[in-house]
């Protein structure tokens, strides 16, 4: 009766047993639950994990481990391996007699039978142990592998599939983690650990050395057992996993993602040496920063005809924040867009002089007063020195030019996805980078003037060659790019000698935003752009850091180790592009070679004399809303009326005669709104501002 029971058992499992897997289909479907990184050149740049269920490094050759691991593990699991075909009937009668007459009885599973349980979830014993049912199957399940694979093959994929301690799944995580070395450096005393961890991979330190000490002796080893005991106990302290990097860097988190499979190996277009000296560039300049409360810092280099991105370092400080993708305030960044577009309209050339002097603007959210970084005015300035100095009211007045509208929508064409409010929500500061972008999107956009108004994506995985679209006028953006190289103009403000200054020709801006908040520095050359963002991701103010002296160290060095070995040098000016020998009179600037698109270009350029400026009020524009300061006395508070070209002319404030108009007037501010006329000698209307002044308390026009 047994014996037709075990028969029919036998028959039942045949097509279980039919379903055991070859060495090569265990092997494929065998998943790291790290995804590597590589660069565009195979090297290993980084990894992340993917699988939280356990931990596991490549798959191991049987050959690349240490023998002396292969000899402890027989000595320990299974001493008669190469003599058995899966199932040890010795250790089976021995297992039976120590189950009847010992308090702690053994088991008579072979390795391949273990194998047969980590190929099978149904074979696997339960915290009761396995059943009569498994210990067969099982059984049956290892006579089948024994008949299709080698003595090698079993051994060396039960050592890649075994648990060892906690989540550490096969020898090269154990081996890594447990004594931060790979399996083929492993020592007989190492191997010994890890073979009395396969019984028993959750037990107490104590007990493991205990196990291991006996088998060191039965392999007579010649290691003190106190030894093994430290080894054992410095192993099995480490936090699991401490050799094994668990947060890596934003860029591999983006490419390898996360999706709980594993194994899934990228190859990207980074550059792995040039990603690590941008990382080691920003750690260092972050570091020489940290008294000037500076934490954070991020990179980007792109290969400007392909789209590629070179390197790509999201966070070079604290947290895990990625400060390539992050949206932060762009500052004078978005100046060189703004210039090229009123260029390529024919509104401006490079020569065209604009008014550095005191302006206010009239918005839907008040008064806009915008001031330059070191609060002087140049009076006139060109649009070449306005650019390349970064003054923020040349750039004002040329967006009042264009119209806050035509500038936004050509931000949008330039990929600055961000922008997803109306242009009247940024107003006239749009025009200074009021708006949040990212480095990523921002440096592309540079990428776009460096390839002569052409716009691509960029990409961290090889692709074919992409078909670029025109989103600038390309004799504009090869003029705006000439400006941004010009050391000389841009001295007024940064000096002949800093950062960018390169001795190879490059184009770069710089920019800091509102309360020093962030830094930028973007730029190019024939071949790369590098964007450079410093900062602080909670948003605290950096002190006294200007573009300069944040984030242009770092794009310096960056530009600097991309031409060690390789020139650059300015692009022919593209048809259409005319230069032309310019003077000013009265001398603003000085005489010089201009450069112009065709139909632009002049010899002479003239300020206009105040004498002969449209007549108009500067102050308080149409619009205006004014608030009294409750901490001035009343009698004291005064506004000042001002004109342009008012030789002759009158002030009218509400309905009544206020004085000449050739001199500020002072007026004693009253709650209220009001009606401020300016009129000819005839007493007719030539302007009019109508303003409104709030506050708690009312006064007297002083007449």
């Amino acid at each position: 009766m047994r014996r037709c029971l075990t028969l029919s058992l036998a028959l039942l499992h045949l097509g279980a047993l039919a379903a055991v897997p070859t060495p090569q289909q265990v092997r494929a479907a065998f998943k790291p639950s790290n995804a590597q990184l590589f660069d565009r050149h195979g090297v290993p740049v980084e990894s992340v994990r993917i699988d939280m269920r356990a931990r596991r490094l490549a798959w191991t050759p049987l050959a690349d481990m240490s023998p002396a691991l292969g000899v402890a593990v027989l000595q320990a699991e299974d001493a008669r391996f190469m003599e058995h075909g899966g199932v040890d009937l010795r250790a089976i009668g021995q297992a039976a007699w120590d189950n009847l007459f010992r308090e702690r009885p053994r088991g008579a599973s072979t390795i391949t039978m273990q194998l047969a349980g980590l190929l099978d979830a149904e074979l696997k014993a339960s915290a009761a142990g396995r059943n009569w049912t498994q210990k067969f199957n099982q059984a049956l399940a290892a006579r089948e592998i024994e008949s299709g694979w080698s003595k090698a093959q079993i051994l060396e994929a039960y050592l890649n599939l075994a648990s060892y301690r906690g989540e550490l799944q096969g020898i090269a995580a154990a081996s890594q983690a447990l004594f931060g070395k790979a399996p083929s450096g492993l020592d007989l005393a190492e191997s010994t650990i890890l073979a009395a961890l396969l019984r028993a991979p959750g037990a107490a330190p104590k007990a493991v050395a205990r196990r291991a000490c006996a088998l060191a002796g039965e392999l007579k080893l010649r290691a003190p057992c106190s030894s093994i005991e430290w080894q054992t106990e410095v192993a099995l302290g480490r936090p699991a996993g401490a050799a094994l990097k668990a947060q890596p860097p934003q860029v591999a988190r983006k490419l390898l993602g996360q999706d709980g499979q594993g194994g899934q190996d990228v190859r990207s277009t980074l550059d792995a040496g040039l990603q690590r000296f941008a990382l080691e560039s920003l750690r260092r300049h972050l570091r020489e920063l940290n008294d000037r409360n500076v934490a954070d810092g991020a990179a980007v280099v792109i290969d400007n005809a392909s789209g590629e991105l070179l390197a790509y370092v999201g966070n070079a400080g604290r947290g895990e924040v990625d400060g390539v993708a992050a949206l932060r305030q762009a500052g004078s960044t978005l100046k060189p867009f703004l210039y090229e577009l009123a260029i390529e309209r024919r509104l401006l050339t490079a020569a065209s002089l604009l008014d550095d002097s005191p302006i206010d603007v009239a918005g839907e959210a008040g008064l806009y007063v915008p001031q330059n970084y070191d609060r002087q005015f140049k009076g006139y300035a060109s649009v070449r020195t306005s650019l390349a100095s970064s003054l923020n009211i040349p750039a004002v007045r040329t967006l009042l030019l264009l119209g806050p509208e035509r500038f936004h929508g050509r931000l949008q064409d330039l990929g600055l996805s961000s922008l997803k409010e109306d242009a009247s929500f940024y107003g006239p500061s749009l025009a200074l980078g009021s708006a949040d972008v990212s480095l990523l999107e921002l440096s592309n956009a540079y990428r776009t003037l460096a390839n002569g108004g052409l716009y691509g994506t960029v990409t961290l995985r090889p692709r074919p060659p992409e078909q670029k679209r025109r989103v600038l006028d390309a004799g504009a953006a090869w003029i705006v790019g000439d400006i941004l190289s010009d050391r000389g103009a841009r001295s007024p403000t940064f000096g002949l000698r800093n950062d960018l200054a390169t001795p190879y020709w490059s184009a770069v801006k710089t920019g800091t935003s509102k309360d020093m908040r962030d830094n930028w520095c973007v730029g190019y050359s024939s071949r790369y752009t590098v964007g450079v963002w410093v900062g602080n991701f909670d948003g605290q103010p950096m002190w006294d850091v200007s573009g300069v002296s944040g984030a242009a160290p770092v794009w310096r060095d960056l530009m600097d180790a991309l031409h060690r070995d390789q020139p650059s040098r300015q692009g022919a000016a593209p048809d259409g592009v005319v230069g032309r020998q310019v003077r000013y009179a009265p001398a603003h600037e000085s005489a010089r070679q201009e450069w112009f698109l065709r139909g632009t270009e002049t010899a002479l350029i003239e300020a206009v004399a105040p004498e002969r400026r449209a007549s108009k009020i500067i102050y308080p524009v149409d619009g205006s809303i004014l608030a009294v300061d409750p901490d001035i006395p009343a009698a004291r508070e005064r506004v000042l009326f001002q004109a342009q070209a008012g030789q002759g002319l009158h002030w009218r404030l509400d309905d009544a005669a206020f004085g000449a108009a050739d001199a500020a007037l002072a007026w004693r501010p009253a709650v209220g709104s009001h009606r401020l006329d300016l009129l000819d000698a005839n007493g007719k209307v030539i302007a009019t501002s109508r303003f409104e002044v709030r506050g708690n308390r009312a006064s007297v026009a002083d007449q």
